[in-house]
């Protein structure tokens, strides 16, 4: 399916039944909607209608180059989600992210929470966790791509050839690596999914504490995301809250789809199932 959005078409996968309990699922860094094909299934046969769309400077129709990057900004991807909920006719839904579709999560939460009944986040800890986390030398060690991914043309050119590769040797499955990489070659793709790195300076002020029901999941192997930030998300959410910890990497999507699912259905659970009153 499709919907339109300050002059963008994005594409989205739905699963479910249709009255089923609104589930949205965001995904990252550079994947696509596709990374929650195994968690839509097992929500779906649990009576959740998911809906995953490829994001901002993923969807074809959706790589706006002017006023780029701040196209790309936080605020313009919130929006992105509000305007998916509500050509869904949805006020509200359970929302959960990994990796950078995890931040735009977080900032949809903090700051529009009454369109947001619970929020599970994989991988990704509350943005202002992370910036205290870059005290510690590992984190701000292995953090400093993002620095290197808001130069100009380089990071195109370097990704361009080790992608596929490099993905492989973060632990993603070899399929999923080369599907990603494709995708990321078609015209226009890399440059728009940068953007978002390229943005942050124009995101400032979109980080807020957040006040919903929340399940944040993480992978003790994480070679982006380090335990400190994991471990202070919980200072950033004042309302019910849980820490699962997995042994496994950064791909949870991926490599702990049922595991993902059941944080999900928990979470979903625990605030009451179907109703979104």
């Amino acid at each position: 399916m499709r919907y339109a959005h300050d002059g963008l078409t994005f594409d989205v996968s739905v699963s479910g039944p249709d009255d089923g309990t609104p589930v949205v699922l965001l995904h990252g860094f550079p994947t696509d909607r596709h990374c929650w094909d195994a968690v839509a299934t097992t929500l779906a046969a649990a009576g959740m209608r998911t809906l995953a769309p490829d994001q901002r400077g993923y969807s074809p129709g959706a790589r706006p180059n002017a006023g780029y990057p701040a196209a790309y900004a936080i605020n313009a991807l919130v929006g992105d989600v509000l305007a998916l909920l509500d050509a869904h006719g949805l006020e509200r839904a359970h929302l959960v992210g990994h990796d950078w579709g995890g931040g735009v999560a977080w900032a949809l939460a903090g700051s529009h929470p009454e369109r947001v009944a619970t929020l599970t986040v994989l991988s990704t800890p509350h943005p202002a966790a992370l910036v205290r986390a870059y005290r510690d030398p590992w984190q701000a060690l292995h953090s400093s791509y993002v620095a290197l991914f808001q130069v100009p043309v380089l990071p195109e050119v370097v990704l361009a050839r080790i992608l596929s590769r490099s993905l492989r040797g973060s632990g993603l499955p070899a399929d999923d690596a080369q599907r990603y990489a494709a995708r990321m070659a078609e015209p226009g793709a890399l440059t728009a999914a940068l953007g978002w790195y390229r943005a942050l300076r124009q995101s400032r002020g979109s980080v807020h504490r957040v006040h919903v029901p929340t399940t944040y999941v993480w992978g003790r192997h994480d070679g982006f995301l380090g335990r400190r930030a994991a471990e202070g998300t919980a200072a950033m959410v004042d309302a019910a809250y849980r820490f699962l910890e997995l042994d496994q990497g950064h791909w949870l999507p991926e490599l702990a789809a049922p595991e993902c699912a059941a944080a999900i259905l928990d979470r979903v659970g625990t605030a009451g199932g179907s109703s979104l009153e």
